[in-house]
């Protein structure tokens, strides 16, 4: 799967980017996230609704998928809470009317992925607090639905992922060592220098996804959604336990600088509903 196409964003999507990350900063400090952990606050995500992101790439909304990644991206970055993926995707598949009450931000929803026979009952984000569940049997959704709902997932991760890449190089470049910075130590500008490439190539799949879907070619959109997911999972994983290390203890503590962000990515790692449909369909174009 070739890239063959400028992915940069055109004016109006970096002004809805620009216009998520200052809410962001006004509404959502860190330690407003920390106290969040533990439950959604329906207010700053109705605030989000207002401002039409959850109603993108819907009939009711403004603007495509592209414009949506440029919101999500931002949103990532600044490790919004609530489903965010979840309800691009429960957005594409309910009817008019739940739709709209869950993209004016009145419902939030849950999704989750059916149960296999005489398996553990699986754990659904946000359900103890969801007014509108969308359960996933297998593969049956709309291809529309499970491409949306994987470049938005892939587009938060990745850039919560490079957040957490920022925050780390900051802390490397003023924890000193042997009288340097420990920065400057291959040992841990290397790891960082893997983390971002490996980031930006699923925030960049991502963007080609969104440009695929709104160019109405929905079997390329959904190969490079899939594989955005996947690599965008892969490389969150590993940057949380990557940045855990550099941090050195205060990065797996609750109150530290960084564990409310690398716990989010381990958490968006395992979303339902899960990556099985993406892998077969990348397997497949594979031949395999």
């Amino acid at each position: 799967m070739s890239l063959g196409l400028d992915l940069a964003f055109d004016d109006a999507q970096e002004a809805i980017g620009a216009t998520l990350r200052q809410f962001c900063a006004d509404r959502l400090s860190d330690a407003a996230v920390k106290a969040q952990a533990a439950g959604l606050q329906r207010e700053i995500w109705r605030e989000l609704a207002e401002l039409g992101v959850l109603a993108l790439a819907t009939p009711e909304g403004e603007g495509g998928a592209l414009e949506l990644v440029a919101a999500v991206e931002s949103l990532g970055a600044a490790v919004f809470p609530g489903p965010v993926a979840a309800t691009c995707f429960a957005a594409q598949v309910l009817s008019q009317a739940e739709r709209r009450r869950v993209i004016s931000g009145e419902a939030l929803v849950a999704v989750s992925d059916s149960a296999a026979a005489g398996s553990e009952p699986r754990l659904v984000p946000f359900a103890t607090q969801a007014d509108l569940f969308v359960e996933v049997a297998g593969d049956r959704a709309f291809l529309a639905a499970r491409v949306v709902h994987d470049l938005v997932l892939a587009a938060y991760t990745a850039a919560a992922g490079l957040r957490l890449v920022d925050d780390t190089a900051e802390h490397a470049k003023a924890r000193r060592q042997f009288g340097r910075s420990i920065g400057e130590f291959q040992a841990v500008a290397h790891p960082l220098a893997d983390s971002w490439m490996q980031l930006v190539s699923g925030q960049e799949l991502a963007r080609a996804a969104a440009f695929d879907f709104d160019a109405g070619d929905l079997a390329k959109a959904r190969l490079r959604a899939g594989a955005a997911r996947i690599a965008a999972a892969r490389a969150g994983v590993e940057t949380a336990h990557t940045c855990h290390q550099l941090f050195g203890a205060i990065g797996i503590t609750l109150e530290g600088p960084v564990f409310r962000v690398s716990r989010r990515l381990r958490q968006l790692a395992s979303q339902p509903p899960d990556d099985s449909p993406a892998r077969e369909a990348l397997l497949a174009d594979f031949g395999l």
